[in-house]
């Protein structure tokens, strides 16, 4: 699969083996076509047995993972074999889409890069993003980079519109991918969300995901284990919410970031 589907399957902090790895087939069988994934997580020989689990095709699904600066190190040998111990635990022979998953710890555009370079044009990978970049280090990315930059993997819900990082990926069209798409549960007690939600007879999560996927470019990879959620969550393809809910969402003063490191580039700004 070339494309990047519009919802995907959140797999952060899912690790417990047997739960990740029913979770992703029960995902993949709810229709589910996007998988995501890092070497942070701990998961991925789970989201690997998973997906073997499912029995879908393997040009159905696409993949995601993220390379750590932590695990194996950003260098440019270090993301070589750190994607080959990716690639082993996920028992895969490609992955589609291969994120730098932090800026910091080693990060050097010129150097990381041209691994990711190396990877796609070894085959290796299919596509190149990044997650938690500004749109300086965006701007450094997509002008180092061979290959083009397909994915920007950041924190963004209604209590964080990230109105300037979408624009960014609108204007040089790559993916917006939103992680935490659900403010980490939050979405259920905000009351523009809740009133949206009873209008249209569906779920607060379905509401907030149907307004992130209502921007253009912008994708979603929330997280879910139990079958009701996976499914609840898969539903916001068919929900269509109107300009007023969009400009009441839009409209939202509250503003909170719940994902936080040392060293993150908004920390600098």
């Amino acid at each position: 699969m070339t494309d990047l589907p519009a919802i995907g399957l959140g797999t952060w902090e899912n690790t417990d083996p047997d739960t990740c790895a029913d979770s992703v087939r029960t995902a993949l069988e709810a229709g589910y076509r996007h998988i995501d994934t890092a070497q942070h997580y701990e998961n991925e020989r789970a989201v690997g047995t998973g997906i073997a689990a499912a029995d879908i095709p393997r040009d159905e699904v696409f993949v995601a993972s993220k390379v750590h600066p932590k695990r194996f190190g950003l260098g440019y040998d270090e993301v070589i074999e750190g994607l080959d111990a990716t690639l082993d635990r996920l028992g895969l022979e490609t992955l589609d889409l291969l994120y730098v998953h932090w800026p910091v710890d080693g990060y050097e555009a010129t150097e990381t890069l041209a691994a990711f370079d190396e990877l796609v044009d070894r085959g290796r990978i299919r596509h190149v993003g990044v997650s938690n970049f500004s749109v300086e280090l965006l701007d450094e990315a997509i002008d180092t980079l061979d290959a083009p930059l397909f994915a920007h993997q950041v924190e963004t819900h209604p209590l964080l519109q990230q109105d300037e990082l979408v624009a960014h990926a609108q204007a040089h069209e790559y993916h917006h991918v939103a992680y935490s798409p659900l403010a980490r549960g939050r979405v259920f007690d905000i009351p523009e969300i809740e009133a949206i939600a009873a209008k249209h007879g569906v779920s607060p999560a379905q509401v907030s995901l149907a307004w992130l996927l209502s921007r253009d470019r912008v994708r979603v990879v929330p997280k879910a284990t139990g079958e009701a959620h996976i499914r609840d969550n898969l539903g916001a393809l068919d929900l269509d919410i109107d300009t007023a809910d969009i400009d009441r969402i839009r409209g939202i003063e509250r503003t909170e970031r719940f994902v936080e490191r040392d060293g993150a580039p908004w920390q600098e700004e």
